[in-house]
């Protein structure tokens, strides 16, 4: 792809014609109007030919023509960039080293001398599919900055890309596009006072155009509501608190019909039930409705969902490091919601305080399927608000696990639960487990059963670096999501570590490849749209970074150098001496009787970025990433 940094050359060219003129009339771009552009003759995997006809005033001179065009929306001169000269009204040139099967943007443009830039109407276009390997021969990886404190403020939003992510959820609409919203969360918290749940969305799972808040403000019913609750309870009513102390925290999207989504998020009330000594305030699951995504304007508020409930009355006052027995029983945050193949709708949620519960939902109004009684009882919560399918340890009512996420896989007929383990800024790890019932019992990879307080496994992310980079931590609280042809996709943010700066909160994306015992592997490396070019044994041999993902409490796991020789042993790293064989049909790498899934990805660490090669794999009791070294 030619880049041309069309200011630079334009400046020059604006020099010259200055020096050979005395007019210093500013014409501005009145003078100057064009068409939106069109293909002539065919596009190859590499290459188009764009026209358009540009109308200019006689007495208005240029000082540089041509067309700029990317793969994401509203190219302008800083983006790649082809010259050319307008010949009677039409301006004609042929963008070249495109990739193949890919979508670009593209404009005309006119630098008017001792003038602005006229840009015409966005044209958009496809380059031909071709082979898979003329696609990967071709691949251009992504190249936005994983640090992005440069454009982390407000006023550069649209170039955020999937910086200023936090607890995504992803949705794909009608309309084709993936549709991403989450927590209120950014670097310098530059979203504040822009509203709440914030979105973006993409054709490509790579390019994201942030379309700002889903939420104008704090909904009318949470104070009323919040004061209802206080009057039972023999509390005094609260005024209303400034906006900015509210948690906005964990939407969850999904489809329910055609013309029909739903919005699930939490709000979290600031201050103490009744002053010093007592438990916080509680939380809320609220709702909203739209029916056309592409309108961030047009969700509809429909109210209260459910509370914290609590078994213990109104005995709320904190005794002393006492935290595994904390006031209330359910937490009334990170909402996960579900249809299942049988039409019932579920709401999944809970965070820290004893686990995670299951309430039915009427699928008409998604509201509680049960009427719900006051949320605090003596000696057992109120069974309306759910019931327990995962706990991380029975009895302990402050344990360390939240951000729940459910999906059913058809292919597999199972219910999965994604959970997120430990604190955010780094220890946060992603645990799963199944089970043929949206009730339970969820039972991990090792048979152990969740809903009764075993340890969740296998571990699906870490905290993990690989050579020449920082890594990454803080991975969790997940979204999965599919594209309706079986592939399918983790989401959630990533955080740099502390050695850089932990604010960072970037959006990461990867594929999930499903074992042959039907559990899922989220791919080590971010999704980078890599075409999926077979994979030949000959690539295989060589050096590899290996990672046993294996939890370890807040620390990044590295890669260590493994080497596969071409008699099929293992002549460096930690499985020295062994051997290995290779299924090029199922892409399966199999070493000491582990089964490595294969997939090619974008090496995100390598400079420049480039493809490269991933394994995911389980095996005793342990969690394996890897990716192939390149040179």
């Amino acid at each position: 792809m030619k880049q041309y940094k069309c200011l630079i050359t334009l400046f020059a060219a604006a020099l010259f014609m200055g020096a050979c003129s005395d007019d210093d009339n500013d014409y501005g771009t009145e003078g100057v109007a064009i068409a939106t552009p069109a293909i002539t003759g065919e596009t190859s995997t590499s290459s188009a030919s764009l026209s358009v006809a540009v109308n200019m005033r006689d007495d208005v001179r240029y000082s540089g023509a041509g067309f700029c065009y990317s793969l994401q929306s509203s190219p302008t001169i800083h983006s790649a960039t082809v010259k050319a000269l307008i010949s009677n009204g039409t301006l004609s040139a042929t963008l070249t080293d495109l990739a193949p099967k890919r979508t670009y943007y593209a404009r005309a443009f006119v630098c008017i001398y001792q003038g602005d830039v006229v840009y015409s109407p966005e044209f958009m276009f496809s380059t031909a599919d071709g082979t898979l390997d003329e696609q990967l021969a071709a691949y251009q990886a992504p190249i936005y900055p994983d640090n992005y404190i440069a454009i982390a403020d407000w006023n550069m939003r649209g170039q955020w890309n999937l910086a200023n992510v936090h607890d995504p959820t992803v949705v794909l609409g009608e309309d084709g596009y993936y549709y991403m919203y989450q927590t209120d969360a950014s670097y310098g918290n530059a979203h504040g006072g822009h509203g709440h749940f914030h979105a973006r969305r993409s054709k490509n799972l790579i390019d994201w155009e942030y379309l700002g808040r889903t939420m104008k403000e704090l909904p009318g019913w949470v104070v009323p509501k919040l004061n209802e609750i206080r009057q039972g309870m023999g509390l005094q009513p609260v005024a209303t608190a400034a906006e900015i102390s509210y948690g906005f925290w964990a939407p969850c999207v999904r489809k329910v019909r055609n013309g029909l989504y739903r919005m699930y998020y939490s709000i979290t009330c600031p201050g103490l039930l009744n002053g010093e000594g007592t438990w916080s305030e509680r939380a809320f699951i609220g709702m909203m409705e739209n029916t056309n995504l592409s309108n961030n304007d047009g969700w509809v508020d429909k109210g209260y969902i459910v509370t914290n409930a609590s078994d213990k009355g109104l005995e709320f006052n904190v005794t002393a490091g006492d935290w595994a027995n904390c006031y209330y029983k359910w937490n009334a945050i990170d909402p996960s919601y579900i249809i299942t193949p049988e039409g019932a709708h579920w709401l999944i949620y809970g965070s820290w305080h004893s686990g995670i519960v299951a309430m039915e939902l009427n699928g008409i109004t998604g509201m509680p399927k049960q009427n719900l009684s006051i949320p605090w009882a003596e000696g057992n919560a109120p069974a309306e608000y759910g019931q327990l399918i995962a706990t991380r340890q029975a009895g302990n009512r402050w344990q360390a696990s939240e951000g729940p996420e459910i999906i059913y896989n058809p292919q597999t007929e199972y219910y999965y639960l994604f959970m997120a383990y430990d604190a955010l800024e780094i220890p946060y790890n992603t645990r799963v487990a199944r089970s043929k019932s949206i009730t339970g019992p969820y039972l991990g990879i090792d048979g152990a059963n969740v809903t009764e307080g075993a340890d969740m496994y296998p571990v699906v992310t870490h905290p993990y670096k690989f050579a020449n980079s920082d890594g990454w931590v803080g991975i969790s609280h997940c979204a999965i999501f599919d594209d309706g042809n079986g592939n399918w996709y983790y989401a959630s943010q990533g955080r740099l570590p502390e050695s850089v700066d932990n604010a960072i909160m970037l959006g990461h994306v990867r594929s999930i490849r499903w074992t042959k015992d039907g559990w899922p592997l989220v791919m080590p490396e971010r999704y980078g749209a890599v075409p999926q070019a077979a994979i030949t044994e000959e690539e295989l041999i060589g050096d590899w970074e290996h990672i046993d993902l294996s939890y370890a409490i807040g620390q990044q796991k590295e890669s260590s150098i493994m080497t596969l020789t071409d008699d099929h042993k293992v002549s460096e790293g930690n499985w020295r001496d062994a051997s290995w064989s290779y299924d090029a049909t199922t892409q399966i790498l199999t070493i000491n009787d582990i089964d490595l899934y294969l997939q090619r990805e974008t090496d995100w660490e390598a400079k420049p970025r480039m493809h490269t090669i991933v394994y995911a794999a389980y095996g005793n009791n342990k969690t394996y990433w890897g990716k192939k070294a390149n040179k």
